[in-house]
C-alpha cells in the first residue's frame, strides 16, 4: 500500500504523477480493447466516445479522491479509500449495463441507465456544497470538474437520442 504525505513535496507530486499515468494507460487499455465492435456503428460513436471520456475523468476523479481522502475539506470522517473505489466500479457497472444495452438495441431502457450513471457523474458537484471551491485544491479542482463536465456531455447526448427516439415514434421527425 503507498501512503501519501500531506504536504507537497517532490516526491509527493512524482508519486502522484506516476499514479495518474498508470490510471491513463489501464483506461486506455480497457476502452481500445472493448470497443472495436462498439465504435463501427456510426450512430453509436458519438455516444460511446463520451461515455469513454465520462469513464476517464470519473476514474481519475475517484482514485484521487481515494488516494488523497483526507485532504478532501467537508467529506465524512466514516468514508474509506476501499469505498470510494467501490462506489466508482458500482457507478461504472450501471454506466457500463446501460452502453450494452444501447449496443444491444435496447435503447429506452439502456439510455435511461445511462442518465441514470450521468446524474451520478454530476453529483460531485456536493463537493462544493460541503466546501467551497476555494477549500479545494486546483488538482481536485480539475478533477472534480472534469468528471462533472464530461458526466453534463453524456447527459446531454442520452437526452437528445432519447427524446429524438420518441420523436421519430410519433412521426415527427423524417430521418
Amino acid at each position: 500500500m503507498i501512503t501519501f504525505a500531506l504536504d507537497a513535496t517532490p516526491t509527493t507530486v512524482a508519486i502522484q504523477d506516476r499514479c495518474f499515468t498508470q490510471c491513463a494507460n489501464v483506461c486506455y487499455i480497457a476502452v481500445t480493447s472493448s470497443t472495436e465492435t462498439f465504435v463501427t456503428r456510426p450512430n453509436q460513436r458519438l455516444l460511446f466516445l463520451l461515455l469513454a471520456c465520462y469513464a476517464v475523468a470519473s476514474l481519475v476523479h475517484f482514485v484521487h479522491n481515494a488516494e488523497f481522502l483526507r485532504d478532501y475539506p467537508g467529506l465524512p470522517a466514516s468514508w474509506s479509500r476501499g469505498g470510494v473505489y467501490l462506489a466508482w466500479i458500482g457507478m461504472t457497472a450501471l454506466g457500463s449495463i446501460g452502453a450494452l444495452l444501447v449496443y444491444r438495441g435496447r435503447e429506452s431502457i439502456g439510455l435511461m441507465l445511462l442518465a441514470v450513471y450521468a446524474v451520478l457523474g454530476l453529483d460531485s458537484l456536493g463537493h462544493y456544497v460541503v466546501a467551497p471551491l476555494s477549500a479545494h485544491s486546483s488538482t481536485m479542482n480539475t478533477t472534480i470538474l472534469l468528471e462533472v463536465g464530461a458526466a453534463a456531455l453524456v447527459l446531454l447526448e442520452v437526452a437528445r437520442r432519447f427524446f429524438g427516439q420518441a420523436l421519430r415514434r410519433r412521426g415527427q421527425i423524417i430521418r
